[in-house]
């Protein structure tokens, strides 16, 4: 089943006194199947951030269209906007998002206190998050008392404790070292196996080996994309380093 359709997005940024337009995306289209893991490359200015930016609703386009589960998210009213993002999208960033005033629990139960939830529901939704990202004896610290790894699996709690119908991630190992970035990609593999969908945008080649499927961005359109198949992570990565290559070079084509 599709969750998720982008039509023909296209994004125009007009500067500030009106006399340039920059075209960050031109042409956009593409689909996410409920339970895919799916992955966005691109050079920097290839336009991945702002696509990402408009499916959080976060920015509008200037034309096209984008539906989750049949819904135009073009259509909600700014008022209802924050209410929708909230009920419907878990966000991890690259730089964590939290809260250094409140605890690492509190941090995570934001979005449920925002939608008004009971406690006890908080907790029970709580303790299994925490079990299967290994923070249960951190939930009392404060996000500058921890580590990077340990931030970011707070950062995948709070997006994961609303049950969102897609999660939304920004780079989400950029900030993280080598052992944090391994634990970090085993989490994304583990949920989506459990259905969770997933659409990230990365730089990293090991993380988007993790992806059930890569897309290419050039030029402010989705220019390739690639499958995995039956392939292991290290031969995905290896299909992905020689296709940035083919990008890069010409070698590669339109679709």
């Amino acid at each position: 089943m599709t969750i998720l359709e982008v039509k023909n997005l296209k994004k125009i940024y007009t500067t500030r006194f009106g006399g340039n337009k920059v075209q960050a995306l031109s042409n956009v289209s593409f689909s996410v199947e409920e339970g895919e893991y799916v992955a966005i490359m691109g050079e920097s200015g290839s336009g991945k951030t702002t696509l990402l930016n408009i499916l959080a609703s976060l920015d509008r386009p200037t034309s096209g269209e984008i539906l989750l589960r049949g819904r135009s998210i073009l259509g909600i009213k700014e008022g209802e906007l924050a209410a929708f993002r909230r009920d419907n999208l878990g966000f991890v960033f690259q730089d964590f998002n939290l809260l250094d005033t409140f605890s690492v629990q509190d941090n995570i139960f934001l979005p449920l206190v925002l939608a008004g939830r009971p406690h006890k529901e908080m907790q029970e939704r709580l303790k299994p998050l925490a079990e299967k990202l290994d923070i249960s004896d951190i939930l009392k610290k404060f996000p500058y008392e921890i580590s990077g790894g340990q931030k970011q699996r707070t950062a995948v709690a709070r997006a994961l404790i609303t049950r969102p119908e897609l999660v939304l991630a920004d780079e989400p190992t950029g900030a993280l070292d080598s052992k944090a970035t391994d634990q970090l990609l085993k989490i994304f593999s583990e949920i989506n196996r459990e259905g969770q969908t997933v659409l990230m945008v990365t730089h990293s080649l090991k993380a988007a080996s993790h992806a059930g499927r890569v897309l290419f961005i050039k030029d402010g359109e989705v220019y390739h994309q690639i499958y995995r198949g039956s392939v292991s992570n290290e031969a995905l990565y290896q299909k992905i380093s020689d296709t940035l290559t083919a990008l890069a070079t010409g070698g590669i084509k339109s679709e």
